[in-house]
């Protein structure tokens, strides 16, 4: 049987210029595997947790004192959740909160030779990890845009001169999601 492929578009909410990736995951990838597949693909650093929200159900780590009540990400595969047309978002950053849309677009079969996962597409450089969630990167953007913000020097030292909102290179996420392999 060919493997299956999923086509997801993931959307961060609440961010300008709009961040996005169209991503082909293998659909017997468990959450967790997906979970670190959003990672590399939007740039955040995994260094916060995560769940997802799936046809009213809450997926995430395990959790041994069962304080937020999810499902154990380890013990369900994407295309056993999922399938063609649904949506369902997946959120990091309990501080921040960073709330993404997830949509599968298609389910297409495995070609010959591809390795997977890979990004095919996408836009927008991945806000900083502490930025303050979508209100906290819109402050940072203006202040980085403007060298006369008071903030300016500090955050530009913070990210590095070469910080762009724009900037995105399919080749270079797939080529980090081949780590994954």
């Amino acid at each position: 049987m060919p493997r299956r492929i999923l086509q997801l578009k993931v959307s961060l909410a609440g961010t300008t210029p709009p961040v996005w990736r169209r991503l082909l995951v293998p659909g017997g990838y468990t959450l967790d595997r997906v979970h670190r597949v959003l990672q590399y693909a939007v740039g955040w650093q995994n260094c916060h947790l995560h769940s997802f929200d799936i046809d009213g159900e809450q997926y995430g780590p395990p959790d041994p004192d069962d304080l937020l009540q999810l499902r154990d990400e380890l013990d369900h595969r994407l295309d056993g959740v999922v399938g063609k047309g649904d949506r369902f978002g997946y959120t990091y950053d309990f501080g921040d909160w960073w709330e993404h849309e997830v949509l599968v677009e298609d389910v297409l079969q495995a070609a010959p030779g591809e390795r997977y996962p890979l990004c095919a597409d996408g836009a927008g450089v991945c806000p900083p990890e502490e930025v303050g969630g979508p209100s906290g990167y819109a402050e940072f953007r203006a202040a980085i845009a403007d060298p006369g913000h008071p903030r300016h020097a500090e955050l530009r030292e913070w990210v590095g001169a070469h910080f762009s909102a724009r900037r995105f290179d399919a080749g270079r996420v797939s080529t980090l999601l081949r780590r994954l392999t």
